[in-house]
């Protein structure tokens, strides 16, 4: 499992604000940082790798964890 660089936490905001977030986030932090969304709202699931595709950044994984679900995204560009 990737170790993010960065963790925002969205848990508790409904769709699309975890999404919002991580698009402001992404330009602000060095190009192959990956920063881990903590997401539970269900849509997340969707929406945060159909961003990453829109984007072109990468989409590393969904984890669920201690913290419930989380996604990684690495900025590519």
């Amino acid at each position: 499992m990737t170790m993010p660089d960065e963790v925002l936490d969205c848990r508790g905001q409904r769709c699309p604000l975890p999404v919002i977030a991580a698009a402001r986030r992404m330009p602000q932090v060095p190009i192959g940082t990956v920063v881990r969304v903590l997401a539970d709202d269900p849509a997340a699931a969707v929406d945060i790798p159909a961003w990453c595709r829109m984007r072109g950044q990468e989409f590393v994984a969904a984890i669920t964890g201690p913290d419930g679900p989380a996604y990684d995204i690495r900025r590519t560009h």
